[in-house]
C-alpha cells in the first residue's frame, strides 16, 4: 500500500489499542529475567562485573539451579580489565627482572584471567552470547559466527531485510566457547520510537545471521537446524517465514517480527541476580528455564519504549518473542492478506458508495456505523488468530464515504465510472479500465471500422484430451490452462472476445487505440507458448495428458463494437481478417508449428524474428497471404536456429522455381537434423508436394501459392 505519514501514525495508534485490549496478560514463567537491578550493583558491585564473577554466576545457574538456556542480553567486546590483569602487563612492560616479581606476576596472571574462567564457564553449555549490528559504520569488532543461511547476491539486493554494514561481536575467547550468538540490536523502531517490531534475521554480507531471541529459542529446542523459506515471485523477493523443526515463524518483507507482548513490565518474573549468587531462590522457579541476564536497573540504559509500557527491559522484548515463538503466536501479514485487504476495501467502498446514495444522512450513520463494526469484529477475530489486518484504511474509507457520499458531483463522476466498468470490465484489464475511467469519451460500444490485430488459440487434439478425462478434470483442467494465457492478454492489454470451449479469442487495438496493437499481440502468442510449456510438469504430475496450443494472429480491418441481438449482446470483432486469423491457427498443426502469423502482422510487427512458412489461399479466400512462424526476439534466438531459417528460406525459393533437386538437398539435411522436433512436419510437408509435383507438375503459372481445401 502507499505510504502515507498521517495514515501510519493512525495505524500504529490504532494497532496499539488492539494489542491493549487482546493482551493475555498474567506472568510466563517460562522464561526468567536474572535482573542485574540496584540490589544486585550495590552488592556485587558497579556493572561491569568482572568476568570471574559471571564465571560463577554460570555455574551455579546450570549447577544448581539446572537451567535450560542461559542468555546474555550483552556484548562482551573487550577484555577483561576489572580484574587487574592490565596493570601486571603495564609492569611487566617496565622490564622488571626481580625473579620473585616475575614468579608472582605468572601466578597472579593465571589467577587474574578471568575471561579464561568465564569462557570455561560458559563453554559446552546451552549459553548464547549478544551481539550488535551496525547499520553505518563500517567497523567490524571481534568476529562473527556462521551465517545461518546465505541467498545469492543478484536475490540479496531485491530483498528489503537490515543489511548491517559493520558489528560488535564478543572477545575471540568467548566467541570461541560458544556455539550460538544472536543481535539485539533492531534498525527498525518505529518513527514515535516504539519497539513495535524487532528483526529476526539481518543479512550481512549474503549470510543471514539470527536475534537473540530465535539462537535462545533454537537452543530451548535442542538445537534443531534453522530453514530460511524464500519467496521469489518476479523482482519481488521476501523472507517468507523461518522454520525451527516444527516452528514456523512468519516474517515481515524486512525479516522483522512484530512482537507479541503479553503486558507491560512484569510479564515474566525477575530475580535478583544477588539472590541467584547467594542461592537464596528456590530451585524450582529456575530449574528448566530459559534465564536471560538482563537489567531493570535505569543507570545502565537498557529500558525500551513499547507500546504497553514507556520503560520494558530489553530482556522482556526478548522474553516475548521467544513465548511467542514457542506458542507459535507470532502476529504476522500473510503475503495474500494485501489482496484481501485490497478485496474488502473494494468491497466497503462499493457498497458504501451504491447504498449511501439511497439513505437518508441517520439511515446513512447507522449503516456506516454498522460496516465499521462488523470490520472491526472481522479485524479482532483475524489478530486472535495472528493474522495481522490493517485497521485505519478502511475505518477511513468509510468515513471518508460517509462524509462526501451527499455531494451531488461525487455521485455523478462516480456513476459515470460505474458505467464505464460496467461496460468493459469483462472485456479487458483493469488498468485499460482505469484509463477509459480518465477518458470517458472513449467509452463506447458502437461498432467501429478499426485496424486490429485478432488471436485465436486452441488446444491441440481436445477431443482425444476430453475423453481421457472426466467432466469435473475437464473443467479443472481448462480452468488451469485458460487463466494464466488469459493473464498474458491482459498483461499486453489485449481485449477478451470469448472462450469458445478449448479456444480463446483475443484482439489488441480496441476499445482503446494502441498504435503498437500488432506488437503486443505478437508478445502475448509467445508468452502464452512460454505459460504451456511451464504447465506441463504440473499437468503431468496430476496425471494429465500434455497440453499443446495453435496460435494463429492476423492484423488488418475490423468491425469492433456490441453486437446481437436485443435480447444478448456481446462486445465482439468481425470481418474477414477475423476469419484469416481463425484459419491460421487452424494451419498450425499443418506446418508442425505452434504460432503462425499473417503477413499483414509481420509488417505491424517486424521486431521479430520470422521464418516464412509458405504463400498459400486458406479456404474460403482467393486471395494469396504469405505466412511466418514467430521464433521470438533477435536476441533470444539463437544463431544456429538463425541458420536453420536462411537454409529453409534458400529451400523454399528452390521449391518456387520448380528447383526440386536443390530444395530437396536442403529439405532432407533440415529433416535428418530436426528428426525429434516437431518442425520436421514442414520439412516433410514440402518432401511430399515436391515428389506429388514430380509426378504430376504444376501449372506453368504457378507461382508457388498453395491452396489448401480444409482450412
Amino acid at each position: 500500500m502507499v505510504e502515507v505519514p498521517i495514515l501510519n501514525v493512525l495505524e500504529m495508534f490504532i494497532s496499539d489499542v488492539r494489542l491493549k485490549l487482546t493482551m493475555p496478560n498474567g506472568v510466563d514463567d517460562r522464561v526468567v529475567i536474572a535482573d542485574i537491578d540496584e540490589q544486585s550493583i550495590g552488592e556485587l558491585g558497579r556493572w561491569p562485573w568482572n568476568r570471574a564473577l559471571l564465571a560463577d554466576f554460570t555455574d551455579i545457574m546450570f549447577d544448581h539451579y539446572q537451567v535450560k538456556v542461559l542468555g546474555f542480553d550483552v556484548i562482551f567486546s573487550e577484555p577483561d580489565e576489572v580484574s587487574g590483569l592490565k596493570v601486571l602487563k603495564e609492569l611487566d612492560s617496565l622490564g622488571i627482572k626481580d625473579k620473585n616479581y616475575q614468579r608472582v606476576s605468572s601466578e597472579l596472571k593465571q589467577n587474574l584471567a578471568f575471561d579464561k574462567v568465564f569462557a570455561e564457564a560458559i563453554s559446552g553449555r546451552n549459553v548464547v552470547l549478544g551481539m550488535v549490528f551496525d547499520q553505518n559504520n563500517t567497523d567490524k569488532i571481534n568476529r562473527l559466527k556462521p551465517p545461518i543461511g546465505t541467498i545469492k547476491p543478484s536475490l540479496a539486493e531485491k530483498i528489503s531485510i537490515a543489511k548491517p554494514i559493520g558489528y560488535t561481536g564478543n572477545i575471540d575467547l568467548l566467541h570461541e566457547a560458544v556455539d550460538s550468538v544472536g543481535f539485539f540490536d533492531n534498525p527498525n523502531i518505529s518513527i514515535d520510537g516504539l519497539y513495535r517490531s524487532i528483526p529476526l534475521i539481518q543479512l550481512y554480507h549474503d549470510g543471514f545471521q539470527p536475534s537473540l531471541a530465535l539462537a535462545i529459542t533454537r537452543k530451548a529446542i535442542d538445537d534443531l537446524d534453522y530453514y530460511i523459506n524464500i519467496q521469489e515471485t518476479g523482482d519481488y523477493v521476501a523472507i517468507e517465514q523461518v522454520q525451527l523443526g516444527s516452528l514456523l515463524i512468519p516474517l515481515d518483507n524486512t525479516g522483522s517480527v512484530t512482537i507479541p507482548y503479553r503486558g507491560g513490565e512484569g510479564s515474566f518474573p525477575y530475580i535478583s541476580v544477588k539472590n541467584i549468587m547467594n542461592k537464596s531462590v528456590a530451585v524450582e522457579k529456575l530449574k528448566g528455564r530459559i534465564v536471560l541476564l538482563g537489567t531493570s536497573a535505569p543507570g545502565l540504559q537498557d529500558l525500551r519504549a513499547t507500546p504497553v509500557d514507556n520503560a520494558l527491559p530489553g530482556a522482556e522484548v526478548h522474553a516475548n518473542i521467544i513465548t511467542g515463538i514457542l506458542d507459535q503466536r507470532i502476529p504476522y501479514r500473510p503475503t495474500y492478506i494485501l489482496g484481501v485487504e485490497l478485496f474488502i476495501i473494494v468491497i466497503i467502498g462499493l457498497l458504501m458508495m451504491v447504498v449511501c446514495n439511497f439513505l437518508s444522512p441517520v439511515k446513512n450513520m447507522l449503516f456506516s456505523s454498522t460496516i465499521m463494526t462488523i470490520y472491526l469484529i472481522l479485524n479482532l477475530l483475524l489478530w486472535q488468530q495472528g493474522i495481522i489486518l490493517f485497521l485505519a484504511s478502511p475505518i477511513l474509507l468509510i468515513l471518508f464515504i460517509f462524509i462526501v457520499h451527499m455531494s451531488w458531483g461525487f455521485v455523478v463522476e462516480n456513476n459515470t465510472k460505474n458505467t464505464v466498468k460496467k461496460l468493459f470490465g469483462q472485456y479487458i484489464p483493469p488498468d485499460l479500465v482505469d484509463e477509459m475511467v480518465d477518458k470517458p469519451e472513449l467509452a463506447t460500444q458502437e461498432g467501429q471500422s478499426r485496424e486490429l490485430t485478432v488471436l485465436f488459440a486452441d488446444i491441440r487434439g481436445f477431443t482425444t484430451i476430453s475423453e481421457a478425462l472426466t467432466p469435473q478434470e475437464l473443467s479443472e483442467l481448462l480452468n488451469k490452462f485458460l487463466t494464466p494465457l488469459t493473464k498474458v492478454i491482459h498483461e499486453e492489454r489485449g481485449t477478451i472476445d470469448k472462450y469458445m470451449g478449448d479456444c480463446i479469442m483475443s484482439f489488441w487495438g480496441a476499445p482503446l487505440p494502441h498504435a503498437n496493437h500488432a506488437e503486443q499481440g505478437v508478445t502475448s502468442a509467445l508468452s502464452m507458448l512460454e505459460k504451456v510449456v511451464q504447465l506441463k510438469e504440473e499437468f503431468l504430475a496430476r496425471g494429465w495428458p500434455e497440453v499443446k496450443v495453435g496460435i494463429g494472429l492476423n492484423t488488418g480491418m475490423m468491425s469492433v463494437g456490441n453486437m446481437g441481438s436485443e435480447y444478448r449482446m456481446a462486445y465482439t470483432v468481425l470481418g474477414d481478417a477475423v476469419n484469416l486469423g481463425a484459419r491460421l491457427e487452424g494451419l498450425t498443426k499443418e506446418y508442425g508449428v505452434s504460432l503462425i502469423v499473417s503477413e499483414f502482422t509481420k509488417a505491424a510487427a517486424p521486431n521479430f524474428i520470422y521464418r516464412q512458412l509458405d504463400r498459400v489461399k486458406v479456404k474460403g479466400k482467393d486471395e494469396a497471404v504469405t505466412i511466418y512462424e514467430v521464433l521470438g526476439f533477435p536476441e533470444l534466438v539463437t544463431e544456429e536456429i538463425k541458420s536453420e531459417i536462411q537454409q529453409f528460406h534458400q529451400a523454399y525459393e528452390f521449391y518456387c522455381a520448380r528447383n526440386w533437386d536443390q530444395a530437396c538437398l536442403i529439405l532432407n539435411f533440415l529433416a535428418s537434423k530436426n528428426k525429434e522436433n516437431t518442425i520436421v512436419i514442414l520439412y516433410q510437408t514440402y518432401l511430399q508436394r515436391i515428389h506429388e509435383y514430380r509426378l504430376s507438375p504444376p501449372d506453368k503459372n504457378w507461382d508457388g501459392v498453395y491452396s489448401h481445401k480444409t482450412k
